[in-house]
């Protein structure tokens, strides 16, 4: 055998045991582990916020005697702090650190609940707005910060899969914020009907007053005793975390040039209808969250259950919603090491439009069914359309972020746009009003669909 040979043979052999010896691209490397794991506790925290809301529409409809429509408002102010201060997060993330930001992302958070005890006193539907738009500011600041954190914590090549990871806990705070909603909210409330609220509202004898400030004011209290709760644990982790060391990544020591960065993701495509699909990705998730209480309501009334008993039994189906939210993420997340995010985007929201048709279709208790099923398409749409608009963004990925926070807004305007639709209280061919409002999730994953293929073409030529 020649040098030559020997030498190829030698090198042949080097190449193998360089790549026997490779170790694997780790999704969070040991010196993050622990700030992760903190972080990561973060998620469930809003995730319980978004979800005890969600039912405050119907509750605060009935306890006020408002429209649904009216209702609605809370999600506006709700998710309203989202669009006002994430892109304020980010600035301030950039001018101090990603744990300063997830500090004042808990106190404003807090602080808001906390408000919800003046609120319930003073029984102003305004005061308990303000609250809700104030715990949300925290909430933008929250989510500005965790997102972008976890994403830098490790190899760029696992950022969206250490995204998915952390936001599949996320389901866990909104299945215990349903609970809480459903045991301590819903079912703790005066049993007495819209109709009967609405006949006390128009007696002028000062017994009926009397009769129904009585009513208001404890059903008020009960949606105010779980906020008080949640603002004693935020701010326990508020504590921890500010006596935690945590570290700086990367991403948090570079300059920011705001102009530039914004000329760049405004001419970013991908980032454009990313920014897009996620305003209608949480829109879908709100409306169908939101006005499944309607739904189920409507049906189990026609099946012969009492108004109560039928508000009750549709706020357990959206716990089941939620579980197959839950159990969606995991399995995604799995899904995501085999399959291409794109595609798998694209599957999901194929999924969202087929269930919703079933939903608006489908008589009795299957329509009911069928909006549950949403929920396991809706699973990982989040996190995926995150990690793809900001895929290639390098260093406009902090701003990135806060533009993608600021989709949330989806949250104000369509379901308020859904609930002008129930509102109008008649028959769509042989569909009720509310049948057929869900006719806006359906649109809005379409156009999730349209983002996720066009995100499989891309990422497959970038492979």
């Amino acid at each position: 055998m020649t040098e030559q040979a020997i030498s190829s043979v030698d090198d042949a052999s080097t190449v193998q045991d360089n790549k026997a010896v490779t170790p694997p691209v780790e999704v969070v490397p040991k010196k993050y582990l622990i700030s992760f794991i903190l972080i990561t506790l973060c998620f469930p925290l809003w995730g319980f916020a978004n979800d005890i809301t969600n039912p405050l529409v119907k509750a605060f409809s009935k306890i006020l005697q408002m429209s649904t429509a009216e209702g609605t408002w809370v999600q506006v102010a709700f998710y309203g702090g989202y669009g006002a201060m994430a892109i304020p997060a980010a600035l301030f993330i950039k001018k101090y650190t990603y744990k300063a930001g997830l500090l004042t992302g808990l106190a404003f958070y807090a602080l808001g609940a906390l408000l919800f005890l003046p609120a319930a006193g003073a029984q102003s539907f305004t005061a308990f707005l303000f609250a809700f738009f104030v715990m949300t500011c925290g909430l933008s600041f929250l989510e500005t910060s965790a997102n972008p954190y976890i994403l830098s914590m490790g190899p760029a090549s696992t950022a969206t899969q250490r995204l998915n990871l952390a936001q599949a806990f996320n389901p866990i705070g909104s299945l215990l914020g349903m609970f809480v909603a459903t045991q301590f909210i819903i079912q703790r409330l005066n049993p007495a009907s819209d109709a009967e609220r609405r006949e006390l509202a128009a007696d002028t004898s000062q017994t009926a007053i009397d009769q129904l400030f009585a009513i208001t004011a404890n059903d008020l209290a009960v949606i105010r005793d779980p906020y008080i709760g949640i603002a004693i644990v935020v701010t326990i982790m508020l504590v921890v975390i500010g006596f935690k060391k945590l570290p700086r990544t990367e991403s948090e020591s570079k300059d920011l040039d705001v102009k530039g960065t914004f000329k760049r993701l405004l001419a970013n495509q991908n980032y454009r209808e990313g920014v897009i699909a996620q305003m209608f990705c949480v829109g879908a998730q709100i409306m169908c969250w939101t006005f499944i209480i309607h739904y189920g309501t409507e049906v189990f009334m026609e099946l012969g259950m009492s108004e109560q008993d039928a508000e009750a039994k549709s706020q357990m189906f959206n716990i089941y919603a939620m579980v197959f939210f839950c159990a969606g993420r995991f399995i995604c997340t799995f899904l995501l090491k085999y399959v291409n995010q794109g595609k798998l985007l694209m599957m999901l929201s194929s999924g969202g439009i087929f269930f919703a048709a079933a939903t608006i279709l489908l008589d009795g208790v299957l329509g009911v069914y069928a909006l549950v099923c949403i929920s396991a398409c809706m699973s990982l749409m989040f996190p995926t359309i995150y990690g793809i608009a900001l895929t290639g963004s390098g260093d406009d990925a902090k701003l990135g972020a806060a533009g993608l926070i600021m989709a949330i807004v989806g949250g104000t305007f369509l379901p308020m746009a859904q609930a002008t639709i129930i509102d109008l209280d008649v028959v769509f061919g042989s569909f009720s009003a509310t049948k057929a409002s869900f006719i806006l999730p359906l649109l809005c994953f379409v156009f999730i669909a349209i983002y996720g293929k066009r995100a499989q073409k891309q990422l497959a030529s970038q492979a």
